[in-house]
């Protein structure tokens, strides 16, 4: 390969990067990078906003490489003090550095802050620029400012590279959904194994019968009054759930509001006409991402429609093929979801910790091979159900 002449900064604060300069390069990357999360305005939002910085233990450290005054790849990625806000666990390993009395933070890490969506995580103009992104964070994680690097819900291809790279692979698994041409919701559920149907349509009565109804709104239809609600319900369902408050604040959302409206989808139930759960989705031409949700009143099946049932609808009403529902879930498969495999990539610098880790990874690998068999013979689809196109 042609060695080009490459110099490599470490930007710490995204400011420094020219925002069309981000945005080309997305541009050149695979049909991923239209991922919604890359863009130059959410993760901008992130630190503008105050939710990822220095101070809430995402110090930003994004590596860029540039020919002359060109960007020719670039990553995300933060210097990181904790493990919050990722959604692949490593608190093992790092009680593991600890009961040893060796530092395992900061650590260095690729991912999108508080948000577990597979997407490009090495932004590369071309294959000579992806090689000299990866080769220069080797070389920062060799300096030994961290304990380890970590590269979360990367693509495939991504996964393949790091791995002939030198890093130890983990895979984690989502649920998705995927939309082969459906009508409408009944030509969904059509195709579903008769148990899975009926107990579809009995939640979907319950909050029906609640008189709930429900308001799906795009873009500039969203006002700040609605935001204000949302954030609301986002805060107060932490709250609920875990006594704190939520990764994200009202200046994030509406700062997305102004740069990225046409990929924001906000669902709001009502009941007697007044709000009482939203859910905010992103989007783009192809997919659709499940993010947050929150509620003010509880009612049976209020969560499943609001966070599934009425995204699928705008994704069958809109052509939009598929549908990513968030981490975790396997209570998804019995809505319509299947499992989809997610990648992250490791490096860990001590070297005993490094065996012990790559010992770990095999033995959870053998594990999730089994449990990604066992989910494909629980396919929530009868045996007739159309193709995916």
């Amino acid at each position: 390969m042609q060695e080009a002449n490459y110099r490599t900064t470490v930007v710490k604060n995204l400011s420094e990067i020219n925002a069309y300069q981000w945005e080309k390069l997305r541009s050149s990357g695979p049909s991923e990078s239209a991922n919604p999360f890359t863009s130059y305005a959410y993760l901008r939002a992130m630190e503008e906003s105050g939710c990822a910085t220095s101070h809430t233990g995402w110090t930003t450290y994004f590596l860029c490489v540039w020919q002359g005054e060109e960007l020719h790849a670039a990553m995300p990625l933060y210097l990181k003090t904790h493990s919050y806000g990722e959604y692949v666990f490593d608190w093992s390993w790092a009680n593991a550095f600890e009961q040893h009395q060796i530092p395992y933070y900061p650590k260095l890490l690729s991912a999108i802050p508080f948000t577990p969506v597979t997407g490009p995580r090495l932004l590369a103009r071309d294959e000579s620029a992806l090689h000299a992104l990866s080769d220069a964070l080797i070389a920062l994680n060799d300096a030994g400012a961290a304990s380890s690097c970590h590269l979360l819900f990367l693509t495939e291809t991504e996964a393949q590279h790091m791995k002939t790279a030198g890093f130890m692979l983990r895979q984690g698994v989502q649920f998705h959904w995927t939309n082969p041409g459906y009508q409408d919701f009944a030509d969904f559920l059509a195709q579903l194994e008769s148990k899975k149907r009926k107990n579809i349509l009995a939640e979907r009565r319950k909050v029906r019968d609640a008189k709930i109804s429900f308001r799906h709104k795009v873009a500039a239809q969203i006002s700040r009054a609605d935001w204000l609600f949302f954030v609301k319900c986002y805060q107060h369902t932490y709250y609920q759930h875990g006594g704190g408050t939520g990764y994200l604040n009202l200046e994030f959302f509406l700062q997305l509001s102004e740069t990225m409206p046409e990929n924001l989808l906000l669902i709001t139930a009502y009941r007697d006409e007044q709000p009482i759960a939203s859910s905010l989705l992103f989007r783009n031409d192809d997919t659709v991402y499940g993010r947050y949700w929150g509620c003010l009143e509880y009612h049976p099946c209020l969560h499943f429609e609001t966070a599934y049932y009425q995204p699928l609808e705008f994704c069958i009403a809109n052509k939009i093929r598929h549908f990513e529902g968030g981490a975790q879930g396997e209570h998804k498969m019995a809505r319509g979801f299947l499992p989809k495999t997610t990648y992250s990539a490791h490096q860990i610098n001590h070297p005993a910790f490094a065996d012990a880790i790559k010992r770990f990874l095999d033995r959870e690998q053998i594990g999730m091979t089994g449990y990604m068999d066992e989910l494909s013979e629980h396919s929530p689809f009868h045996k007739g159900r159309k193709s995916i196109i």
